[in-house]
């Protein structure tokens, strides 16, 4: 266990309000993310519907309760973006070079959000909350990228 110091804390404080934005209709799964360097915030992002594109709060029920879909599996069907992607994303559309740099999320990314993470080029992922995608895990770890479970 890496030992978190006060940057770390800071920047979880920030995941925890960006994930307050999300349009997720699950509590338990509005997630945020903020990535960092050289203690600087570049982006923030937050899970929810693409520009244009009616969330599962203004539809009022969410599509993956709707068809039983278990959680970890078939994230394509949902129209949400992950936080972790949108904060890239907004990176992407800004000219934001953020190789390099630390992924703070409110949980764990999930194997296609950590593939998209190690492309990027970041080297850290900062994480609160456990979910259910062991593949993303070993995915960080054969790529090299430091992955710690942030503990109060």
């Amino acid at each position: 266990m890496i030992k978190n110091n006060k940057w770390d804390k800071r920047f979880m404080e920030m995941t925890e309000n960006v994930s307050t934005w999300s349009s997720c209709f699950k509590v338990d799964r509005k997630v945020g993310a903020v990535i960092v360097k050289d203690k600087r915030i570049l982006a923030t992002g937050y899970n929810g519907a693409p520009a244009g594109i009616k969330s599962c709060v203004d539809r009022g029920e969410c599509m993956r309760t709707r068809l039983g879909i278990a959680s970890g599996t078939c994230q394509e069907i949902c129209y949400g973006v992950h936080a972790e992607q949108n904060a890239i994303v907004q990176c992407a559309r800004m000219g934001i070079e953020i190789d390099g740099g630390t992924l703070f999320c409110t949980h764990q990314p999930c194997s296609i959000c950590a593939k998209i993470i190690i492309n990027a080029g970041i080297v850290r992922v900062v994480y609160k909350n456990g979910y259910p995608d062991p593949f993303s895990v070993e995915l960080f770890k054969e790529a090299g990228v430091e992955f710690v479970n942030y503990q109060e």
